[in-house]
C-alpha cells in the first residue's frame, strides 16, 4: 500500500469515526477507537547518504586499492605513469589461489596416463583464470578511471594478455579441459 493510499484511508476512517459518533453519542463513551496514524520513514538527511555501490563497483575499488598498495610498496617507488605491463604481471603473480595447473612432470598432469590414486601433487596452487581475467578487466578499467590513458594502459599490454592466456591453457591441461 503506497503512503498516499494509507493516508486517504487513515482520514476516512477518523472521518467515519467522528461522524459515527456524533449521531451515537451513547456509543462513544463504549467504543475506544483506535486511530493508527501511517508510518512515515524518516527523511534521509542530505549530509549522512553513502552511496551503496555494485559488486563490481566494489571490487573494482578494493583491487585498485591492492594495486596502488602494490606501487606503493614496490623498490623503488613507482608512479602510475611508469606502470608498465611487466609489473602488472609482477602484481598478478604475487596473488595466490586455491586453482592448481600442473607441471609438464607432475604425476598428475593431463600429458601423463592415469595418476596413482594417492599420488601426492607439489604443484603450487594459482589464482583461477577467470577470476584474474576478471581482476584485469577490473583494473583495465579503473586504470582509465584513475586519469590514466587508453594508450598506455599496462593491463591491456600485450604482455598481460599473453599470460592471461598461457595460465587459461595450464589450468585447462591440468584439469584435462579442451577449449
Amino acid at each position: 500500500m503506497s503512503a498516499a493510499v494509507a493516508a486517504a484511508a487513515a482520514a476516512a476512517r477518523v472521518s467515519s469515526n467522528r461522524n459515527s459518533n456524533h449521531h451515537h453519542h451513547h456509543r462513544s463513551s463504549q467504543a475506544v477507537s483506535h486511530r493508527r496514524t501511517p508510518f512515515y520513514p524518516p527523511s534521509p538527511q542530505p549530509g549522512l547518504l553513502v552511496p551503496v555501490l555494485s559488486r563490481y563497483e566494489s571490487l573494482k575499488r578494493r583491487d585498485w586499492n591492492a594495486f596502488e598498495q602494490y606501487l606503493k610498496q614496490h623498490r623503488p617507488h613507482l608512479r602510475l605513469s611508469q606502470c608498465s605491463g611487466v609489473h602488472v604481471l609482477e602484481f598478478l603473480e604475487d596473488r595466490f589461489g586455491d586453482t592448481k595447473a600442473h607441471a609438464q612432470n607432475c604425476p598428475l598432469s593431463v600429458n601423463r596416463p592415469e595418476p596413482p590414486p594417492s599420488c601426492p601433487c607439489s604443484c603450487p596452487p594459482m589464482e583461477a583464470w577467470s577470476s584474474l581475467e576478471g581482476l584485469v578487466g577490473r583494473l583495465r578499467v579503473a586504470f582509465e578511471e584513475n586519469g590514466g590513458q587508453p594508450e598506455t594502459n599496462p593491463f591491456n599490454a600485450p604482455v598481460v594478455r599473453l599470460y592471461l592466456m598461457e595460465v587459461k591453457e595450464a589450468q585447462a591441461m591440468g584439469r584435462r579441459i579442451a577449449y
